[in-house]
Parts: C-alpha cells; structure tokens; sequence
C-alpha cells in the first residue's frame, strides 16, 4: 500500500493539490484516509514524493507536515503557485 501512495504522489502535477480521502479512493477504500496520513508522514523523500501536495478534505495544511512543520508545507505549495491563505488551499481552483 504505501508503494502506491508514494506512486501516486508522483502523479500530482505542479500547481496541483490532492485530498487524503483522494489517495484512499485510489487505494479502493476511502476510509484509508488516516492510513495515507501516516504513511506521508514516514516519506523518505520529500522532493522524490511530494507530500506536501496533500491536505485535507476542506484544503487546510497539516501543522504535522513531516518536513519542516506548517509553514515548510506553505512554502513548497507557493512555490508552484498555489495560494495559500490562513494554511488553506481553495480546492475548487487547485485539486487535481
């Protein structure tokens, strides 16, 4: 399973944000959705699989962002473009 979150991060495009329950909906189940949130936060390799293109369901940022904490996770999002305000995404304009 963790095989295929990490394959599926690799897919998000650049300026792209996807949801935990998305990931677990790949996975078949979305339920999984807490499954997807502690296999990202034991990424080997934040620039490899990109974690921090990930937030929740209403597009709020993690506080535990595995690398680097909050603020760390919004500065990779806005790097691509991707506006962030009060540590949330508007999903409508960036879901993938």
């Amino acid at each position: 399973m963790k095989e295929k979150v990490y394959e599926f991060l690799r897919t998000i495009p650049k300026g792209k944000v996807v949801t935990y329950g998305q990931i677990a909906e790949y996975l078949g189940d979305k339920h999984l959705a807490r499954v997807v949130g502690n296999i990202l936060h034991h990424n080997p390799d934040e620039y490899q699989y990109p974690c921090y293109k990930v937030v929740d369901g209403k597009g709020n940022l993690s506080r535990n962002f595995a690398f680097g904490g909050i603020e760390r996770q919004k500065e990779r999002l806005e790097e691509e473009g991707i506006v962030v305000n009060h540590y949330k995404v508007d999903l409508d304009k960036y879901r993938y």
